[in-house]
């Protein structure tokens, strides 16, 4: 067990899967000579060249297709896009293409490829670069999206991610590169659609994911000083979610709030909630109560950005609401 950051730990499990299968390599803008926008390739090219770790040219659709190729013949790309945002430019490679490969090939051709790199707001990147994507991928089938909150699942996240033999966007945030925690060592792999609890709790069920966990976290902590014990629920993988995991923790605690950094209008929570409803309504003491993006592009002055996005205070406000505390 190791006390890492969240970008050391992905490139501890890059490492390790390139290590453990040779048909592994990563292709991307800046992945091998510059280290990875983030560093998150950092030390992969000197450690096993240019063969496997491929600078690419600012053309995402170009290396995007290039990697769906790779991926028919038998290898395992792992694709970098600098900004999520950025993969929009290659959009209908990854939706057109390798999420309907199987299917339209009638099984011949699996295609074990994951898209990675940082999701959501970056800080005073204003409307064109704070695109929060997970709503977009994970509405069409034949895709895995997966969005890791913490450096231990980030690791064991992206090694199930390479290993799987379908395609996964793997969602990660930039301002979460920085979050230290312990990470195990060796082979330690977090299972695709398998979601966790990371805090108990028995008066309302929290339901977030990557950076927004955070936020949950801190929400949490204030309200136990009221008395509220809230329960944290991370489902990790966003598509296919943890179903009976989130059944335990509702019926447990019988009030939902879901956190999202994406906008509120057909975001990833209005499917969680709608989930909750069909299979779960019966449990449930108040309506569920949803945080996200407000319905605005980004704004570039960061008091507009702060008032845009999720935040601590409107947690605890929606936590408030569905306990009647308000």
């Amino acid at each position: 067990m190791a006390v890492l950051d969240l970008r050391d730990a992905l490139n501890q499990a890059l490492k390790e899967e390139m290590t453990r299968d040779e048909s592994v390599f990563i292709l991307g803008e800046e992945v091998a000579e510059y280290n990875g926008a983030y560093k998150v390739t950092k030390g992969l090219l000197d450690h096993f060249g240019p063969k496997r770790v491929l600078d690419t040219p600012i053309s995402e659709s170009g290396f995007t297709g290039l990697g769906v190729g790779a991926a028919m013949m038998g290898l395992r790309p792992v694709v970098e896009f600098m900004s999520f945002n950025f993969s929009l430019v290659a959009i209908d490679q990854i939706l057109s293409n390798a999420s309907k490969m199987l299917y339209m090939s009638g099984g011949l051709f699996p295609i074990p490829i994951v898209f990675r790199g940082p999701n959501g707001a970056g800080p005073r990147v204003s409307s064109q670069h704070s695109h929060n994507m997970e709503s977009v991928y994970a509405h069409f089938p034949g895709i895995h999206v997966m969005s890791p909150s913490n450096p231990a699942d980030a690791k064991g996240m992206l090694k199930a991610a390479i290993r799987c033999n379908d395609p996964v966007i793997f969602l990660e945030n930039e301002l979460n590169y920085s979050a230290k925690g312990e990470v195990p060592d060796g082979d330690y792999i977090v299972p695709i659609g398998k979601g966790d609890i990371k805090r108990a709790g028995d008066a309302v069920t929290i339901i977030a994911w990557s950076r927004m966990m955070n936020l949950a976290h801190q929400a949490a902590d204030e309200l136990a000083k009221q008395g509220v014990n809230v329960e944290l629920l991370d489902p990790r993988t966003l598509k296919p979610l943890d179903m009976p995991l989130i059944a335990a923790s509702v019926k447990k605690t019988g009030r939902v709030v879901v956190v999202e950094e994406g906008h509120f209008f057909c975001g990833l929570g209005s499917q969680i909630a709608d989930s909750i409803y069909t299979n779960l309504f019966d449990y449930l003491d108040s309506p569920i109560v949803r945080v996200a993006q407000s319905e605005n592009p980004m704004p570039y002055a960061a008091n507009l950005e702060s008032a845009t996005m999720p935040s601590v205070a409107k947690i605890i406000q929606a936590v408030n609401q569905v306990t009647y505390r308000t």
